[in-house]
């Protein structure tokens, strides 16, 4: 690889660091929801879930260098980050369908110690392959910020734009992007992660699919700390909660005081 100078050879690793350490995990933390969804492992497939979606906005964020104020893992503000691309020659659209999963995924999918309750209730494992599918098609290099490119990778960003602005969700198996990770498990018949991958999943396939078997879920639990805040204090002596975690909890157990009959 040869260097127009050195802050070219910096862009070009940070676009790597952010297809190694964003895009490729993503993947790998999507096929994870997926498994866990069909073991029906409801509150790991949120989590992992959260993680994918997550990690594909940073993706996206990062590969348009936008700034990321604070350390996040709040998908609601990190996706109202994509807002204020530079000057990007395309514009995310994501389905009303896909930002409602965006809504609820923010609300349920940070709940790794059933800090809080949690719900399910639809056809979550579609709509979290719509999601996957419609945000990670920006996860590329689309926006090289008016440099000047060797006619061979101008003509790859130009063709990735065309490829995007032509991709539809009525025939997702005809786009892919180049090296990645989901793709190269979708052409190995035998990779271990491709079962999980494919199964009942309308938008990664290497064929279009217009059927599907898909299960309507409604799950949720509340936690024993909801149930009991006043275990709170004594609880934080053993065992770490995140501060707003405990506010909100806090502020529960007032209201309870207070009316009795809130308690659930």
């Amino acid at each position: 690889m040869q260097y127009r100078n050195q802050q070219d050879k910096i862009d070009r690793h940070i676009n790597a660091y952010a297809t190694q350490s964003f895009r490729d995990q993503a993947d790998r933390d999507y096929i994870a929801a997926r498994l866990a969804c069909r073991a029906e492992l409801m509150p790991q497939f949120l989590w992992a879930a959260q993680q994918a979606v997550e990690k594909y906005i940073k993706a996206v964020l990062l590969y348009n260098r936008v700034k990321v104020p604070k350390l996040t893992h709040d998908i609601q503000r990190l996706w109202a980050l994509t807002s204020s691309l530079p000057a990007a020659p395309f514009q995310i659209e994501l389905s009303p369908r896909s930002l409602e999963f965006l809504r609820d995924l923010s609300e349920s999918g940070q709940n790794r110690y059933m800090e809080k309750p949690y719900a399910i209730d639809g056809y979550v494992l579609a709509d979290l392959d719509l999601t996957v599918w419609e945000l990670r098609r920006y996860c590329q290099v689309l926006n090289v910020f008016g440099k000047a490119l060797p006619p061979a990778e101008e003509a790859m960003v130009t063709k990735a734009l065309a490829d995007l602005a032509e991709s539809s969700p009525k025939s997702p198996h005809k786009f892919g992007l180049p090296g990645g990770f989901l793709e190269g498990v979708l052409t190995q018949p035998r990779h271990p992660a491709r079962a999980g991958l494919v199964w009942n999943n309308l938008m990664y396939s290497v064929r279009k699919r217009k059927h599907i078997k898909v299960k309507d879920f409604m799950e949720g639990a509340n936690p024993w700390l909801y149930l009991f805040p006043e275990m709170l204090d004594e609880l934080l002596k053993y065992s770490p909660i995140p501060d707003r975690i405990a506010h909100a909890y806090r502020d529960h157990l007032d209201s309870i005081r207070a009316d009795p009959t809130k308690r659930p």
